[in-house]
């Protein structure tokens, strides 16, 4: 049969359906209503078929670009009039198309976990004309994915952690692996877990991935961490899929499942009896193999002779026991103490109770040992009384100590002399007996408190402390006295019984029933006519005047002597004498003047004026005196000249001098001519108290008086002359005496002298003088005889 034009185009498309159903050109046709399109010019035709989506093979791996799918329209005649132009996503980039045939191929390898699908347009142009002959049409490029995605743990690596003891099928932790294949395609994101290490304590469920404990009774203190390696494959497990790992620790957290228990049964300590109140005597811990509040613990003396001077506690960061002393030690009274302790867990979890009692009993011995300790007093303070009035040596009291060790050593007594500075005290180093050393005032210290020292005669080291203290009794040894410094004053209009003064009276004493004074006039001043004294009888007395008509001008002030007599036993008294001035009085008897120089000041002369004029005639003085003093030192040089400086010096002992020749030390004019008249030289810059009178010419009279008077007069200038040294010094005078002309001040010529000195006493004075008795004598053994 012979097919016309319509049924061969029937069966051509007919054709490319099975085609496309069989996957050979991998694109799906689907029949759908045309739209009218409506072109300028021609009549309304009518479109066959659209193109939905094509699907393409990711990870394409060949050289020649992948065939997708061929574009046809009804109206290509294949004379190649019609052309087809691609538009979208990847057009020209990823996806090209033949203008002629239609046909459409990937240039670029393509991957669905990037793109899983490409939108494009799709137009048939007349080539000629370049006009749309079809309506632009849309369609989609899937991509088809393959398995080429390993499952990844994204959380991965992980931690956990689950109670040691727990039983099995106890969940862990769970672990999720994700594909980034295709889901809804295949097999390619089907991923199950199984567990690589960690059997046999650990186990996975293969779909979920939550990991199990698979043993029971892991116990954290036999091993207390796992190291798990946990596999996730797709292709729901099968060969060929692809595989992912991830690490998983799990740590076994502590549960209160054991008991504490004491190392050792029983314990024994040493201390020393002088260890103080509050010292840790020992540590004890129970051992315990939990951690963290399931191994604290709490520790008490439950049983022994030491419950009441010992206590135990619990040290919260090591949860040891920590032994104290509550009360002192004494070896002489008991040298060891035994303890029964118990240490419990304070978190106990009942599910563990059958491990057996979650605590612990150990016995500690304490064993007291015996120090050489100091002296004790019997008593810590010792009071004592003695009366102000005790004698040196009178007895106040007895200390006693003794030596707590067994030696029991004799003990010395002394006062600790930082607490006595005075030394009012003494104590007999034997018997402790406490005397005065001193009187003692009860005013000036009226409670004595001393320390007492007691030390072992055989360790003078070891010292005890004692404290004395002792009260000074009171006597009356103190005469009352005014209170205070009066300053009374009396009106000249005063009217006879006018009160002036009330005074009162002190006593250093202290009596135990207190004060009681008693004042009257003395004998010689009850009588008198201006002043009269009334007894308050309360330790208080009044001043009162007798009479009128008092003037300054008369008798400007009273002297009013004041006898007081105090209550003690026996009685003291004491006369004070209060001084009452006269004064000049306002109308409100206010005193105003109480001068009485004021009635003989000149008329028309206030005292103010007075002063002033006293003040301006001392000024005036005053620099009548520094101009006259200005003067002076002006006039009168303070250096003395030089030609009048007669210097002397200190001659050396092995020096003998140059005879007359040396004039350079002394002035040889002065020493030949005694008669001169000598200046008395007197210092310029003070004022001399005595003036020296210049010394006159010298006369006959004896040497010994010129030569005092030589002395005197250069003792005198030393004494005055401002360049003399403020020390004391030696002056060596060249001065034979008034008749001398000085000549020669050497002995070498005196051998041949006429001289009436006799030196025959020198051959007496032993071998040591010989050589000069023989120069010097007249014997007939003279060597210049």
């Amino acid at each position: 049969m012979k097919l016309g034009k319509v049924e061969f185009c029937h069966f051509l498309q007919i054709l490319a359906l099975f085609l496309c159903l069989s996957g050979m050109n991998q694109a799906e046709l689907s029949r759908s209503r045309s739209k009218p399109y409506f072109q300028s010019g021609k009549t309304r035709t009518k479109r066959s078929w659209v193109w939905n989506q094509f699907f393409v093979l990711e990870e394409y791996m060949g050289t020649d670009p992948l065939y997708v799918g061929k574009l046809h329209s009804d109206v290509d005649k294949g004379d190649g009039s019609i052309k087809y132009i691609l538009s979208g996503e990847g057009a020209s980039s990823i996806f090209i198309i033949d203008e002629n045939t239609g046909d459409i191929h990937a240039t670029k390898r393509l991957d669905r976990e990037e793109q899983a699908y490409y939108t494009l347009r799709a137009q048939a142009l007349d080539r000629l004309t370049n006009k749309p002959v079809e309506p632009e049409s849309e369609f989609v490029i899937k991509i088809q994915d393959i398995n080429d995605n390993e499952p990844k743990f994204l959380d991965g690596p992980y931690t956990a952690g689950v109670p040691e003891m727990s039983p099995v099928g106890t969940s862990v932790v769970q672990v999720t692996a994700t594909d980034a294949d295709d889901p809804t395609y295949g097999n390619s994101a089907r991923v199950v877990y199984s567990i690589l290490q960690g059997q046999p304590y650990f186990s996975v469920e293969p779909k979920t991935g939550v990991i199990k404990t698979a043993l029971p009774n892991m116990d954290r203190e036999a091993k207390d961490q796992y190291l798990l390696v946990i596999q996730a494959k797709d292709m729901v497990g099968q060969n060929g899929g692809l595989s992912g790992t991830t690490s998983v620790t799990v740590t076994l957290t502590d549960v209160n499942d054991n008991p504490p228990r004491f190392p050792r049964r029983s314990y024994q300590y040493n201390v020393p009896e002088s260890l103080p109140v509050a010292s840790v005597v020992a540590r004890i811990k129970a051992a315990d193999a939990d951690v963290g509040p399931n191994a604290e613990m709490e520790y008490k003396i439950v049983d022994g002779d030491g419950l009441g001077v010992f206590k135990i506690s619990v040290d919260k960061d090591t949860q040891e026991g920590i032994i104290t002393i509550q009360k002192e030690l004494d070896f002489e009274a008991k040298t060891s103490y035994t303890l029964r302790i118990e240490a419990a867990n304070m978190n106990v979890d009942p599910r563990f109770l059958s491990l057996g009692p979650f605590s612990d009993m150990t016995t500690v011995k304490i064993i007291v040992e015996d120090v050489d300790e100091p002296p004790v007093f019997n008593s810590r303070l010792y009071s004592m009384v003695v009366s102000e009035a005790a004698k040196v040596g009178t007895i106040i009291g007895t200390v006693a100590a003794h030596d707590p060790d067994a030696s029991n050593s004799p003990v010395r007594y002394s006062i600790d002399r930082n607490t006595d500075l005075e030394r009012y005290f003494n104590i007999d180093a034997n018997s402790g007996v406490i005397t005065t050393a001193k009187s003692l005032d009860r005013e000036t210290n009226a409670v004595h408190n001393i320390t007492v020292l007691a030390m072992e005669s055989q360790n003078p080291a070891q010292i005890g402390r004692g404290y004395v203290a002792i009260t000074i009794l009171d006597i009356n040894d103190n005469a009352p006295e005014f209170a205070m410094e009066y300053e009374t004053t009396v009106c000249e209009n005063a009217q006879p019984g006018q009160v002036i003064q009330k005074i009162s009276a002190i006593d250093k004493d202290d009596p135990p029933n207190g004060h009681q004074f008693y004042f009257s006039l003395t004998a010689e001043a009850a009588n008198n006519h201006n002043f009269t004294l009334q007894d308050n009888k309360d330790n208080t007395a009044t001043v009162l005047t007798r009479r009128n008509g008092f003037r300054r001008q008369e008798q400007s002030v009273f002297y009013l002597p004041i006898f007081i007599v105090d209550s003690g036993s026996p009685s003291l008294s004491s006369t004070n004498t209060l001084t009452i001035r006269v004064c000049d009085c306002d109308a409100d008897g206010v005193a105003q003047t109480c001068n009485a120089e004021a009635y003989i000041l000149p008329a028309g002369l206030s005292t103010g004026a007075l002063i002033a004029i006293l003040a301006c005639v001392l000024t005036l003085l005053v620099l009548v005196l520094l101009i006259v003093t200005m003067r002076r030192r002006k006039k009168e040089p303070l250096i003395f000249d030089e030609e009048r400086d007669i210097r002397e010096n200190i001659v050396r002992y092995d020096d003998e001098g140059g005879g007359e020749e040396d004039t350079e030390a002394f002035d040889m004019a002065a020493l030949r001519n005694l008669n001169i008249i000598r200046d008395t030289k007197t210092r310029r810059d003070v004022t001399p108290e005595i003036q020296f009178l210049s010394r006159p010419t010298f006369k006959s009279i004896p040497d010994n008086v010129i030569f005092r008077e030589f002395i005197w007069e250069r003792l005198k200038e030393a004494d005055v002359d401002p360049c003399a040294p403020p020390y004391d010094s030696l002056q060596t005078y060249a001065f034979e005496g008034n008749g001398s002309v000085a000549e020669s001040l050497s002995s070498l010529d005196s051998i041949s002298s006429n001289s009436d000195q006799n030196y025959d006493y020198l051959s007496d004075w032993g071998p040591r003088f010989k050589r000069l008795a023989d120069m010097y004598g007249t014997g007939p053994d003279c060597l210049y005889s």
